[in-house]
C-alpha cells in the first residue's frame, strides 16, 4: 500500500489499498436533470424500435455502434439572464470493476431510483484475462505489469454486463487507463505525453477488443463506439494530469478529473480542457477539509489500512457522510459551483464508505434545482453557456453568495 498523507489534499486514489479491495432527463431554460425521460429500450441496438438502428458491430465485434446514447437529457440552452444556475452534483466511480461485490448493480440501482446519472472511470484492464497480460506494455514498467490485480474471468464477463448497462441507462463511460502505477520509477507522475497516448490507446484497445482476447462470443457487445464515447478520464493517484492534457486536447478529450485539491468553484478550461477537480470539503469534527473521495475519507480515519477495528464503523461511517453532505450545502447556499465525488468499488472498513456515499446521494436527490448528471453531460451544459456568465460564476469564491442575488448579480454579465 502506498504512503497516505494525511488531511484532505492528497493526491491519491486506491493505489496498491485498491488492488486489495478491488483484487434522462428534461432541460428546463438551460438545466440539465432530473429523470423525465422514461427508461429507453436497453436491448442491443434497440431491437423491436423501429426509430433504432440495428447495431453495426466494430473491429472483432466487442463494441457495436447502436445510434444515440439513450437516457440522456434533451439539449442543454443557455442561463436566461439573471437566472440562477442549478446545483450540479457528479458522482463518479474509479476502476468500475464488478468483482463479486455486488457493487456496480447497487449503485446503478440507486442512480435509476434517484434519477442519477454517473461517470464509471472503466480501468482497461478490468476487461483483459490475465492470461494475456503480456499484451499490456505499460510506459516504465515490465510488460503485464499492473499495480491493480488482473480480475478472473467471471469478474471480466460481470464488468462487462455492468458497463454495457449502465451505458443504456445513460452513464458516462470514462477512462481510469489501466496499471495505476502511483509509486517508485514507473509512477505515472513522470510519464511523457507521448506515454500517456500508448496508455490511452491500449486501454482503448482492451475495450474494443475484449472478444478476441478472452475468444468469448456469448456476450453481447458493448453498445457504444469507445473512440467516440471516450471524451474524459481520471489518472491513476490523481497524478500526471501536466503531461495528460496535451494528448488528452490532442485526442478531443472534452474534460479531465485527475486534479487533486480543488476549491468549490465554478471551473475552468487548463491546456484547452475542462479540469473538474475533486475539492476540498469541511471534515466533521476535524480542523481541516478533506479529500471528496472515499480514499482521503479512510486516510484520515484509519491510516494505513483498510480493515481498522469495527468498533470505529458508525463514527466514521456518519463522519464520511456528513462531509459530503457539507460539502454540498456549502455550494447548493451559496455559489452553486458543481460539486466533483470520487468514489472506488469497495469494501474498505466494512463498506461504510460505499454505505456513506448512498446516504449522501438520497440526501442530495431530493433538493430543488439538483441534477445529478455525468461528467460529459455537465461539459455539455457548460459549452453552451456564456463566456461572461461562467466569468462571473468563476467570481464567486468558496461559500459566497452573489452580491444582491442571483438575479442583479448575473443580468450584470449578460
Amino acid at each position: 500500500m502506498p504512503d497516505i498523507t494525511r488531511r484532505g489534499l492528497i493526491g491519491l486514489g486506491a493505489g496498491a489499498a485498491a488492488a486489495a479491495a478491488l483484487a434522462g432527463c428534461g432541460t428546463s431554460n438551460g438545466q440539465v436533470g432530473g429523470s423525465s425521460v422514461p427508461p429507453g429500450d436497453r436491448s442491443e441496438g434497440g431491437a423491436g424500435r423501429p426509430d433504432k438502428p440495428a447495431a453495426r458491430p466494430i473491429g472483432d465485434g466487442s463494441t457495436s455502434y447502436t445510434g444515440k446514447q439513450p437516457n440522456q437529457p434533451g439539449r442543454p440552452v443557455p442561463l436566461e439572464p439573471g437566472q440562477q444556475p442549478p446545483q450540479f452534483v457528479i458522482f463518479s466511480w474509479d476502476g468500475a470493476g464488478e468483482v463479486g461485490n455486488g457493487l456496480f448493480p447497487r449503485f446503478l440501482e440507486l442512480a435509476e431510483n434517484h434519477g442519477a446519472h454517473m461517470t464509471f472511470f472503466l480501468s482497461g484492464l478490468y476487461l483483459l484475462p490475465e492470461s494475456k497480460k503480456r499484451l499490456y506494455r505499460p510506459p516504465n514498467n515490465g510488460v503485464g505489469a499492473s499495480d491493480i490485480g488482473y480480475l478472473t474471468d467471471a469478474h471480466i464477463r460481470e464488468t462487462l454486463k455492468y458497463v454495457r448497462q449502465a451505458w443504456l441507462e445513460g452513464h458516462e463511460i470514462g477512462t481510469h487507463f489501466n496499471g495505476h502505477f502511483c509509486a517508485g520509477t514507473g509512477t505515472v507522475a513522470n510519464w511523457t505525453p507521448a506515454q500517456w497516448r500508448s496508455e490511452i490507446d491500449q486501454a482503448k484497445s482492451f475495450v474494443k477488443e475484449w472478444r478476441t482476447n478472452t475468444g468469448w462470443h456469448d456476450l453481447p457487445s458493448l453498445p457504444f463506439d469507445y473512440e467516440k464515447e471516450l471524451v474524459g478520464g481520471r489518472t491513476p493517484c490523481l497524478l500526471g494530469q501536466d503531461n495528460l492534457l496535451p494528448t488528452a486536447r490532442e485526442l478531443g478529450w472534452r474534460y479531465d478529473a485527475s486534479s487533486p485539491g480543488g476549491r468549490q468553484r465554478w471551473p475552468s478550461k487548463r491546456g484547452g480542457v475542462w479540469d473538474l477537480p475533486l475539492q476540498a470539503v469541511p471534515f466533521p469534527g476535524r480542523s481541516f477539509e478533506v479529500l471528496s473521495m472515499d480514499y482521503n475519507m479512510l486516510a484520515n480515519q484509519s491510516v494505513n489500512t483498510t480493515r481498522a477495528p469495527a468498533y470505529n464503523y458508525p463514527r466514521w461511517r456518519k463522519q464520511s457522510a456528513e462531509a459530503y453532505i457539507a460539502g454540498f450545502n456549502r455550494a447548493y447556499e451559496t455559489n452553486r459551483a458543481p460539486f466533483f465525488i470520487g468514489n472506488h468499488f469497495e469494501e474498505w472498513n466494512g463498506g461504510i464508505y460505499m454505505d456513506s456515499v448512498e446516504e449522501a446521494l438520497k440526501y442530495i436527490a431530493g433538493k430543488k434545482d439538483v441534477r445529478l448528471v455525468s461528467f460529459r453531460q455537465f461539459v455539455d451544459w457548460l459549452d453552451v453557456q456564456d463566456p461572461k456568465v461562467l466569468d462571473k460564476l468563476r467570481s464567486l469564491d468558496v461559500g459566497v453568495r452573489p452580491d444582491g442575488g442571483w438575479n442583479s448579480y448575473l443580468k450584470a454579465a449578460a
